[in-house]
């Protein structure tokens, strides 16, 4: 048990649950999560191993054959798996806004389909929002689903898909004019339809290609795909809710929980920079002691830890105010900006402490300085972030004139 980074207020089965997979990331995850990076390698074993401790149905209701655990149990698991690697936390993360959106939004057949088997992680979830052409801007979609009969035809092209590949369930948001009159706002004519497909490459179904893994800087291992889509016919009560219209909603809820996943996930590779960088620090020598004992390294030393409690703190309360059933959409911005910041700090600071040995890839700390920067812009970018908490406050303290 690390001193930093601890959650008061857990019950006993919360405490449970952290203690197994601590235990399975630093016995599964930690000993191969470099080497499968560096041939970036899909960690199938590991994936099989979080599906025998039950994590891929963690939020899922028990009467769905999940464990019905909070968003903040697993938040803080979400910290742990990412400590040991991020690519492993980001499965899940998918795979949960999926199962998340499905148990607030789906319809009751909907729910009786999936939610039993991906509580299992028989049906693995991807969720689709972004497009080759725009970044933030969900309103720009410009996918489409038009009604035909008892289906919809969907047709464009979707972008930055976690678990593109390997999953088998997608959430896929376009825009549906069907019952929405030429004028209506953007968000309020999408639609979230729920596409399922064979796990691969290629063409997975007629009308939809999943072409192949995008090669990246780092977040190695998961595969991060496009997903094209020509005349790809689902049927008409694969729509989430049944309702065309409320797919931005949808989406956004998902989101937000998602925000806290990556919170979540900035916790986790700041703690383990750290425990990488106060061990080097120990073990390195210059002018005859450790450089431990210079006070210039004592100061970073500081500074990370302190970045890693209050990134934490952050993350803890905003799960902890979703599941209480309240709006959290400012404190899990504030969360994911400020984690997702420190995390690169943090890193960097380990980075900087390993000296010329921190840029060789025999050592951890490289690994991490390239996951870091995927947390800059998953979930909604800095800027983002900071609009939508600079709205909310404007909300909160609006001037009384």
């Amino acid at each position: 048990m690390t001193r930093l980074a601890q959650t008061a207020g857990l019950n006993d089965v919360q405490q449970e649950i952290l203690s197994t997979v601590r235990d399975f990331v630093d016995k599964e995850i930690i000993p191969v999560a470099t080497r499968l990076e560096h041939r970036d390698e899909y960690p199938t074993e590991i994936v099989e191993g979080l599906k025998e401790l039950g994590l891929f149905g963690l939020m899922i209701p028990e009467e769905y054959g999940g464990l019905g655990e909070s968003l903040l149990t697993y938040a803080l698991c979400v910290e742990e798996i990412a400590r040991g690697w991020m690519s492993v936390s980001g499965i899940i993360n998918t795979h949960f806004i999926v199962a998340y959106m499905l148990k607030q939004h789906g319809t009751q057949e909907q729910k009786d389909t999936f939610l039993p088997r991906m509580a299992l992680g028989e049906v693995r979830g991807a969720f689709s929002m972004s497009e080759p052409a725009l970044g933030s801007d969900v309103s720009a979609i410009t996918s489409k689903g038009v009604r035909d009969g008892e289906e919809y035809v969907l047709n464009g092209q979707k972008m930055w898909l976690t678990n593109g590949g390997t999953s088998s369930l997608v959430a896929v948001l376009c825009r549906s004019d069907e019952g929405h009159p030429e004028g209506t706002a953007p968000h309020k004519s999408m639609t979230t339809f729920l596409v399922e497909k064979e796990p691969g490459f290629g063409e997975v179904r007629p009308g939809l290609t999943i072409p192949g893994k995008i090669d990246k800087m780092g977040y190695k291992g998961v595969d991060t795909t496009e997903l094209i889509m020509d005349g790809l016919r689902i049927p008409a009560n694969r729509v989430l809710g049944g309702t065309t219209g409320r797919g931005f909603y949808q989406m956004m809820d998902g989101v937000e929980v998602g925000r806290v996943n990556v919170a979540a996930r900035g916790c986790g590779v700041a703690q383990r920079a750290f425990e990488l960088g106060v061990s080097y620090a120990q073990q390195r020598q210059t002018f005859g002691k450790p450089i431990a004992q210079h006070q210039a390294i004592q100061f970073k030393l500081a500074e990370m830890a302190t970045k890693v409690e209050a990134a934490h703190a952050m993350m803890v309360n905003a799960a902890r105010k979703k599941d209480s059933g309240e709006r959290n959409d400012l404190e899990a911005g504030m969360a994911k900006y400020l984690a997702s910041e420190y995390c690169k700090e943090v890193v960097e600071d380990a980075f900087r402490i390993h000296g010329g040995y921190g840029f060789s890839k025999e050592y951890e700390i490289e690994r991490l300085y390239r996951e870091a920067p995927m947390l800059l812009i998953g979930e909604g970018t800095a800027e983002i972030q900071k609009m939508i908490i600079g709205r909310r406050l404007l909300e909160e303290y609006r001037f009384q004139g």
